[in-house]
This record gives structure tokens, sequence and C-alpha cells, in this order.
């Protein structure tokens, strides 16, 4: 296998590592509120279905050989995806805390404007 082929495989399997992230998201989601026979059976059935596109998609890239490495960039990925995740889910809140903030300013900013222009139009007629 050649070093092209092989950073080929590696992005493609660090990448595949992020849409496993978002998979596995989605397959907690349909089975949250499902029996336990059917969150077993659902979840065989996902991983399953995740390894065999990753075989068909190595296959189509390198003829199927395999190494060591390629599942650990999925690892790799997973983890990247899900500290990333985490990271920007706390910059969320915090940007929704500043913006409650901003308003609140921005509006106690008003009412004192408002109260002034209420109040100079008050005197001039």
């Amino acid at each position: 296998m050649t070093a092209q082929i092989q950073l080929i495989t590696l992005s493609i399997s660090y990448l595949y590592g992020f849409l496993f992230y978002y998979l596995s998201k989605i397959n907690y989601l349909i089975i949250q509120n499902k029996k336990r026979f059917y969150q077993s059976l659902i979840t065989i059935l996902f991983m399953y279905n995740i390894v065999l596109i990753y075989i068909i998609i190595i296959f189509k890239i390198n003829n199927g050989i395999f190494h060591l490495y390629f599942i650990f960039m999925i690892a790799l990925g997973f983890y990247t995806n899900l500290i990333l995740t985490k990271k920007m889910l706390k910059n969320v809140k915090c940007r929704s805390f500043i913006e409650k903030i901003s308003n609140k300013c921005y509006t106690i900013k008003n009412r004192g404007d408002q109260n002034k222009t209420q109040s100079n139009q008050k005197r001039t007629p």
C-alpha cells in the first residue's frame, strides 16, 4: 500500500469517527424511550451496519487492507468530536447568558432614554 493511499485511508477513518459520533447520537435519540429488548436489537443492527459500511469503504479505497491504526483513527475522530461538541455547547451556554445580560442592559439603556425623551416632550409643549 502506498503512502498516498494510507494517508487517504487515515483521513477517511478519522472522518468516519466524526460520522460515527453523530450517528450514535441519533441512534441514542431513537432508542431512548423504547423497551430494553428493542434497544438491544436496534443497537446491534446499528453497529452491524456501521461496521459493514466501514468495511465497504475500506474495500473501495485500498482493497480491504486493514491496519490497527485505522481503528485508532476512528476512535480519535470520535473522541475529538466528543471534546469539540462539549466545548461548543459550553460556549453556546455562555453566549446565551451574555446575550441575556446584554439584552437586559440594552433595555435598561432604552428605558433611561425613553424617560428622558418623555420628560423632554412633556416640557416642550
